[in-house]
């Protein structure tokens, strides 16, 4: 995912964007209102600081609202309920009040993206089901899912994994990024419990999606195309030796995420320790 940051306080925007790539995200970051305006390569969200050099920022979100419908997400010290009012109003979608946490920004940033994919399938869809290639539809309204039509019975943390998962294909999640957003921030007790679900998943959904796991990182999802299996899909039995990955070594915690800090330090943000 490509964002947009606009933000002419050095410190804040470094650290924004250290995080920010951590997470898989491209960014591209500009510090006056001008430079946003004048960007040209294509971007999928827009992180913009209303205290601008050259301008306001609360001009520069409504020019960029007049052009087009990407997601804007403003990024102020600016407190006060009428910048929020004012903000939202003139094209806004959401609004994050400094100091922050990497963290809560990316947490932003998908909710705005959920909510965009839903509408544009709300469109060319009935019932507002996300479509992942020609089988696999994902109901986040409705909590359920399909294959080819078909509801498939999932437990609570294997619907919130795949649904994790499928917000963005193809990008690679650290293991401690999915921890915190399937189980909880604060887990303490082993990831192994995260290799269970996904060998629960591959099973489930073998020829429609494939979960990759990548040593020391985490796990990518990639949308499988192809016919329907021929036979059904059996019912979730123990995990067997071929079903989970290798033991989680020290090798396969992820590095210092700076997620732990407000983004208003210049410092180095500390180490979120792996789950235990």
């Amino acid at each position: 995912m490509h964002v947009l940051l606009v933000e002419d306080d050095e410190p804040v925007a470094e650290s924004l964007r250290r995080g920010l790539r951590r997470y898989g995200f491209e960014v591209d970051w500009v510090t006056t209102g001008a430079a946003a305006l004048a960007h040209s390569d294509p971007y999928d969200v827009v992180l913009l600081d209303l205290g601008l050099p050259d301008t306001d920022g609360l001009d520069v979100c409504r020019a960029l609202r007049e052009r087009g419908d990407v997601p804007i997400i403003v990024i102020s010290a600016r407190s006060d309920e009428t910048d929020r009012v004012v903000g939202l109003e003139l094209g806004a979608d959401d609004y994050v009040s400094k100091p922050f946490g990497v963290r809560e920004v990316i947490a932003r940033i998908r909710a705005v993206m959920r909510r965009v994919r839903r509408g544009t399938a709300d469109e060319g869809t009935t019932g507002g089901a996300d479509r992942y290639g020609p089988r696999l539809t994902v109901d986040r309204k409705a909590a359920r899912v399909h294959v080819d039509g078909a509801e498939i019975a999932l437990a609570p943390k294997e619907y919130d994994l795949l649904s994790f998962l499928t917000e963005e294909p193809g990008a690679l999640m650290s293991r401690e990024q999915i921890m915190e957003a399937v189980w909880d921030a604060n887990w303490f007790g082993p990831t192994k419990t995260l290799d269970v679900h996904v060998a629960a998943l591959r099973r489930k959904f073998a020829g429609v999606v494939a979960i990759e796991a990548v040593r020391g990182v985490g796990f990518r999802l990639e949308i499988v195309g192809g016919a329907a299996p021929t036979g059904p899909s059996g019912p979730t039995g123990p995990v067997g030796p071929g079903d989970a990955t290798g033991p989680v070594g020290p090798g396969d915690a992820t590095g210092p995420v700076g997620l732990g800090g407000s983004v208003g330090l210049s410092g180095p943000v500390g180490p979120v320790g792996p789950a235990s």
